[in-house]
């Protein structure tokens, strides 16, 4: 009876699985079959799929009106070096927090006490802006401003545990995109608005809308936290003793890092970057309000065939899939690699 049982069960699992896959799959199906179908066919309901004419002509439109090539190459490089960037950056922070955790805060404070700081400098740097009519001609002004917002929250996130300082992290991530839109726009937007000509630092020039290094930084910090969460927890995984026995036989830390530790957290390595590539691959929101021409990635390649004019949905579906399509082969060839990353130390 329990076998019976047991054989029921995964035949109605497997149903549902492949349940949802086909729904979660269908949109794509469906944007590849009006890629290769003439505007009036695409947009004819209902859609029959055997009998109208298919036609390569909308790829070829795609190619001819935008340079296909340089939006792969402004995409790779994004990826390539933001996830290069981030691993460098992440690997000594997961290592800190797995292998020389924070059991208790360090400052006595409260978490009231700490708000009520933090919002008292802000308070302070906001009233100063305020009387001086939003204008800073003062270098040295300008940086005690800044200071004065950073360093409470500095040493607030310096002071927590490592569940606390992990927590923070995350908490990044949970904001709406849309929410920290103005502050980065003017950030990569330095015309004059923000900063004045101080005499010894003149930023009026400076300026990274539109470049890949600004793209590739954006992308570093935003998928910072999750790199840092998943190495933290695959370098959980490993034994402490491994390493101790690695510093007893000689080892300096930057052997513990790159021939001990990496070595064996390779397969959850490997899955944090394929994941942060998938991500970064597919980020629309930045790259449509931060780039233009110079740094635009396949996100804007894409937008580029939805105007006011109308929805040319064959072309949009001819750019979509070439802008998916290199993801996709990397996803397929790189699957077994990313679920045995993604279930790294979950059976003992």
């Amino acid at each position: 009876m329990a076998r019976a049982q047991s054989n029921r069960r995964i035949a109605v699992m497997t149903i549902i699985g492949w349940t949802i896959g086909i729904l979660m799959f269908f949109p794509i199906f469906w944007t590849a079959v009006a890629a290769f179908k003439t505007e009036s066919d695409a947009y004819t309901l209902p859609q029959n799929f055997l009998t109208t004419p298919w036609t390569l002509e909308n790829f070829a439109i795609v190619q001819e009106r935008s340079d296909y090539v340089r939006y792969v190459v402004n995409t790779t490089l994004i990826v390539v070096l933001s996830t290069a960037l981030a691993l460098a950056l992440a690997v000594p922070a997961a290592w800190s927090l797995a292998f020389t955790p924070v059991e208790k805060p360090t400052s006595r404070l409260s978490g009231r006490a700490w708000l009520a700081i933090m919002l008292g400098a802000s308070g302070a740097c906001f009233i100063v802006l305020y009387v001086n009519g939003w204008k800073v001609s003062n270098f040295f002004v300008g940086f005690g401003l800044l200071m004065l917002v950073v360093i409470p929250a500095t040493i607030w996130v310096w002071t927590r545990n490592t569940p606390g300082t992990l927590l923070w992290m995350l908490s990044t991530k949970m904001m709406p995109p849309a929410g920290a839109l103005i502050p980065i726009y003017l950030i990569f937007n330095r015309n004059g608005l923000v900063f004045a000509d101080w005499g010894i630092v003149d930023l009026r020039e400076f300026n990274l809308m539109d470049s890949l290094w600004g793209m590739v930084l954006l992308m570093t910090l935003l998928n910072l936290p999750i790199f840092i969460w998943m190495l933290f927890s695959y370098f959980k995984e490993i034994p402490v003793a491994i390493l101790e026995a690695a510093r007893m036989d000689g080892a300096s830390l930057w052997n513990e890092l790159f021939r001990v530790l990496m070595p064996m957290a390779l397969p959850g390595i490997v899955s944090t970057c394929l994941l942060n590539i998938i991500l970064t691959w597919n980020e629309a929101f930045w790259s449509l309000n931060l780039t233009n021409k110079n740094a635009a990635p396949l996100s804007f390649f894409i937008s580029e065939y939805s105007s006011p004019e109308g929805q040319f949905w064959a072309k949009l579906s001819a750019a979509s899939i070439m802008a998916i399509t290199p993801i996709l082969v990397i996803g397929w060839f790189s699957q077994r690699q990313l679920v045995r990353g993604l279930t790294f130390g979950a059976v003992k």
